[in-house]
């Protein structure tokens, strides 16, 4: 038997930007469960899923973390995700487990770029959700301008189902519209109440429009409500439940996390709008594919089925190895017992397996569907990997993460730690897909790649505190490319005689360009046997070497076409490597006689800014050669800016719009295509990369 039958659980998880408090609501719903005995705080470093050291020392979430309470005899588990720009991808992958989730939205800073891009992730995986209006206790909190934010951000219209009794420092309960009753809070304790006099007509004015919107969405309740009858009680809260769930409209429920206000409320509301795994079954059935004939293959959220589970996390734990973590989504899962690994084709052997709650391990003897849990040193199952009965195999859709935005060439600062650190890296590189770690074949150089400066610079304390490997960044790589702009034909030949057998290969290619973002075409012409066939592939082969070399700068040759269309070859001299090395010296010839150029990345980026500081954020992007596309405002007085600016201007951004807005401007920032970098900018590109060549075999 399962330990929570599948209509007794939610998975959720708790989403917004960056210091909207998810953290302090996952502790206050901890706390007010009976799973903690206090109330840890992210001033003090003591909350339960913000407990990695980098965390701690940061006060932000960096990695999404585990936790779960019971309520009302059921079982929440919940995700605390990061919401800063860095580490917003790992949302991305919770958000693919959950069936729902909680968005936090400050009384104070609304709603802001962050958090239309976990809107946009929850869409995409079409999360039911609930709004949450946090810091209700700060001063110049005001609920009214949330809500207004809410409906000017987001198309769902967002349906109170709680309001503030006062704000500020007047903050001192909630009225729920469902029930009329007001429930003040005083030293942890919840009186329930009549509404106060003084606010029975807001009341009154927001109970009107959540029955109206649940009359709207059916027939039946529309009628009876135009003539003027009452919605029951099980009318309005089925009403409710399946508006949540259809996303009809969004609920909204307000507290503070932080002083332990409106927080049974919110839980019960998770209850009431957000479906358990059967319920969500109903609305996106669980699909996969069978590995063997590539059909579809569906699963129900039952005990019964066939088992199946997506591991969709990997945390590299030094002391206790890799850790899964995974969700069943049907059959069951039982410890020390060997599952399947369709995506792979692998045999695994389960040991214990684990609930967690933040870092602690509470074990388990099995996890039926719709649970969430952990396993440790499972050798070659990565995030993103389906486990399931061999007999029924299902390998369900991967999470495809962002591409990195910045690298960094880095170096041990041991010398001989070069393994060490090969080796640490690719461990932490398992639980951050969105990590990439290579080596720079021309300079020899590490290169770790990452979704920004603080994303990488985080991966390296990690490094240090777990693995005690000290990395020194330098200055990061810009991935330039190299390209023609016109068109050239020429001769590639190769003759070498030393006595005894030489070496003859002859080929003529014609070069021409592409469309930028082509790539590489090979073109074989060759007619009545100038070349014979077993030597087409080496000159090929010697041509794509080449071009991964670069002809002027050292930096691969991308967008042309290359026809082979003529040559000659010597019955006993010529050879596979003749021809290679003729089609790399044709190659060289060809791009220098066809006006080469440098290409640089350009970055699509939104900056999200005040209004005040709106003249002083465009012109500094001005500045970097940047082009602005459009200006958008958006809720709180703030502006988003819409700008092409090539990557080699955004390095040290970060900082940057942190010093012309107080810390107040938030960007986001990925690939959008390769330009040609301007002449004097050009030679200096060049000119750095031989001096970077000269040093190297200095």
């Amino acid at each position: 038997m399962a330990n929570f039958e599948v209509s007794k659980i939610r998975n959720v998880a708790v989403i917004a930007h960056g210091g909207a408090g998810k953290t302090s609501l996952v502790e206050a719903m901890l706390f007010n469960s009976g799973m903690t005995d206090r109330l840890g705080t992210v001033q003090d470093g003591t909350t339960v899923t913000d407990y990695e050291p980098e965390e701690i020392d940061r006060k932000i979430t960096i990695s999404s973390s585990l936790a779960f309470c019971n309520w009302d005899k059921q079982r929440i588990n919940l995700i605390d995700t990061p919401g800063f720009i860095n580490f917003i991808e790992d949302t991305k992958g919770c958000l693919r487990v959950v069936d729902g989730a909680v968005v936090i939205v400050s009384a104070l800073s609304g709603v802001k770029a962050e958090t239309e891009k976990v809107w946009k992730y929850a869409c995409e995986y079409e999360v039911p959700r609930i709004i949450f209006i946090n810091k209700m206790d700060k001063e110049s909190a005001n609920f009214e301008r949330a809500l207004s934010e809410l409906e000017k951000s987001f198309e769902t219209e967002p349906v109170p189902l709680q309001i503030p009794i006062g704000a500020g420092d007047t903050f001192s309960g909630v009225i729920d519209i469902v029930k009329m009753k007001a429930y003040s809070f005083s030293n942890g304790k919840i009186v329930e109440g009549d509404i106060p006099a003084d606010m029975q007509e807001e009341a009154s004015k927001y109970r009107k429009r959540l029955i109206e919107k649940i009359a709207e969405s059916d027939d039946a309740l529309l009628e009876k409500y135009l003539e003027g009858n009452e919605l029951t009680d099980t009318e309005v809260i089925n009403g409710i439940k399946e508006g949540s769930l259809t996303r009809k409209f969004i609920p909204v429920t307000v507290g503070s996390a932080l002083k332990n206000i409106g927080i049974p409320n919110l839980l019960d509301s998770i209850l009431l709008c957000l479906p358990s795994p059967a319920e969500m079954a109903t609305i996106s059935p669980i699909k996969g594919k069978n590995p063997k004939d590539k059909s579809e293959a569906i699963r129900k959220p039952s005990e019964t089925e066939p088992l199946s589970a997506f591991v969709f996390k990997t945390i590299a734990d030094p002391y206790a190895g890799k850790l899964s973590l995974f969700r069943v989504y049907s059959g069951m899962l039982k410890a020390d017992s060997t599952i399947y690994n369709a995506t792979s084709d692998n045999k695994e052997r389960l040991g214990q397996l684990f609930y967690l709650q933040g870092k602690k391990q509470m074990p388990v003897q099995s996890l039926g569907a719709g649970e969430i849990g952990v396993v440790a040193k499972l050798k070659g199952t990565n995030t993103g990997d389906t486990i399931c009965d061999e007999a029924k195999p299902v390998v369900f859709e991967k999470v495809k993460f962002a591409d990195p935005i910045i690298s960094y060439a880095m170096a041990p600062r041991n010398k001989g730690d070069e393994e060490k650190v090969s080796v640490s890296l690719h461990r932490v590189l398992e639980e951050d897909p969105t990590l990439r770690f290579t080596r720079d074949e021309e300079t020899k150089e590490m290169i770790i790649s990452g979704m920004g400066q603080v994303h990488i610079e985080v991966t390296l304390e990690r490094l240090k505190r777990r693995f005690g490997v000290e990395i020194e960044m330098k200055t990061p790589k810009i991935p330039y490319r190299e390209t023609i702009k016109a068109s050239t034909s020429v001769q590639g030949r190769y003759k070498k005689q030393s006595g005894g057998k030489g070496q003859y290969g002859d080929c003529h290619i014609r070069v021409e360009p592409l469309p930028r973002g082509t790539g590489f075409e090979f073109v074989d012409k060759i007619v009545g046997g100038s070349i014979p066939r077993q030597y087409i592939p080496a000159v090929e082969k010697g041509i794509v070497d080449a071009m991964h070399e670069g002809v002027i700068a050292g930096y691969p040759i991308v967008d042309l076409r290359v026809t082979l269309f003529d040559g000659s070859y010597h019955t006993v001299d010529s050879s596979e490597m003749a021809f290679k090395i003729a089609g790399s010296m044709a190659i060289k010839k060809a791009v220098q006689e066809a006006k080469p150029i440098i290409l640089e990345p350009v970055m699509r980026i939104e900056v999200t800014t005040p209004d005040e500081t709106l003249g002083a954020v465009i012109g500094d992007l001005n500045s970097k050669r940047g082009k602005v596309q459009g200006v958008e405002p958006q809720a709180g007085g703030n502006q988003k800016i819409m700008a092409l600016v090539p990557m080699s201007e955004m390095l040290t951004y970060a900082n940057q719009l942190h010093s012309l807005t107080s810390g107040r401007g938030l960007y986001s920032m990925e690939f959008s295509h390769y330009e040609e970098v301007p002449a004097h900018q050009a030679q200096k590109v060049i000119a750095d990369r031989l001096a970077q060549k000269e040093e190297k075999h200095a």
